[in-house]
């Protein structure tokens, strides 16, 4: 399992946003991307994705050079899910098992709990708060137990007992030798959490950790 980002470089029109980034991931890490926005970190998460296409470089996940296809076998948060607001949180999880003929329940409600979601609920998703949809983001993400984890401010909108469950979740998928991409604009939670520090600014990367 390992992720090769060499020489990327993404422009929209004449706006350089990921300029020449190189670096390399391996199992059983955690790397954090640190920058302001509009620094270039969620560009660089689609790219590795495959949500968006280099114009120049290449990005090589478990030695396959990404092109046209998506991302497999990874956890993804990238900007705020589309969730079916008008069912509950339950129902949206189903859902997406679906999607991949899998009908467990008894997963959905342990990752729900573990995240600290009532699977019982009958509360629709358009009445959560920012907090409750990003535990339930995150519910989505680690549910089918994937080895490379793309999260992007997967912290936003918890408060501190929240954030400080989530960084305990992600180091005991460190642990699980799973890989772990993590941007944030807190510093001290990349800090703290991450084994290696990118940080980004006009399209630039920079280790310093």
């Amino acid at each position: 399992m390992s992720i090769s980002v060499n020489n990327v470089t993404k422009k929209f029109k004449n706006h350089v946003v990921l300029d020449r980034i190189s670096f390399d991931c391996e199992p059983g890490k955690i790397y954090g991307f640190v920058g302001y926005n509009g620094s270039g970190k969620t560009v660089l998460f689609k790219c590795i994705c495959g949500l968006l296409k280099p114009d120049s470089g290449t990005i090589v996940i478990n030695g396959e050079k990404m092109g046209d296809q998506m991302i497999r076998n990874a956890g993804i948060i990238i900007e705020e899910p589309a969730f079916i607001r008008n069912e509950t949180g339950k129902k949206n999880l189903e859902f997406l098992y679906l999607l991949n003929h899998k009908r467990e329940n008894k997963i959905i409600e342990e990752v729900m709990v573990q995240l600290g979601l009532d699977p019982k609920s009958k509360k629709k998703v358009r009445e959560y708060s920012l907090g409750m949809r990003q535990r339930l983001a995150l519910a989505q993400a680690i549910m089918e137990k994937p080895d490379i984890y793309i999260l992007d401010e997967p912290m936003n909108g918890l408060d501190k007992k929240g954030v400080d469950e989530i960084l305990q979740l992600l180091l005991e998928l460190k642990n699980q030798k799973k890989m772990i991409l993590l941007a944030s604009h807190n510093r001290e939670d990349i800090s703290i959490l991450c084994d290696e520090v990118f940080e980004m600014e006009h399209g630039r990367i920079e280790k310093i950790k």
